[in-house]
């Protein structure tokens, strides 16, 4: 019988739930969750930086920009390639503060790159109602 109570079961049922939902999310909510797991991992890494873990903070690192990488790449260069412009170079400044980050093992870089993502999120959160419409 298997421990519900347990890390590992909570991590499978986050799983399962996370799995289904990205199953049923449109595309701008897709886009949401990769977001708000950008934020989780850094959130991650600085946890482990300080607590001087190297292995993960850099795992949680490599995760997050591997995510901000997929975010670049589904950038829509044709209605507005100014813009798509300006999120690929900022994109690609998260990526390079992250990386940054990770071998200075500089905190400050990481609350950076949060803030930004944030309002990136946040943006992209207040146009969902239009999305949906």
């Amino acid at each position: 019988m298997m421990n519900t109570g347990s890390p590992a079961a909570a991590r499978e049922y986050q799983q399962i739930s996370v799995s289904s939902e990205v199953e049923e999310a449109t595309p701008h909510r897709l886009i949401q969750l990769l977001m708000e797991r950008v934020l989780t991992k850094i959130a991650l890494a600085r946890g482990h930086m300080e607590c001087e873990s190297v292995a993960e903070k850099g795992a949680h690192i490599g995760d997050a920009i591997d995510i901000i990488c997929g975010l670049q790449a589904s950038l829509n260069h044709k209605p507005d390639a100014k813009i798509a412009g300006n999120f690929d170079a900022l994109y690609e400044y998260m990526m390079k503060r992250l990386t940054e980050a990770n071998f200075k093992n500089d905190p400050a870089m990481l609350d950076e790159v949060s803030g930004l993502m944030r309002e990136l999120k946040e943006a992209w959160d207040a146009i969902s109602s239009e999305v949906n419409e």
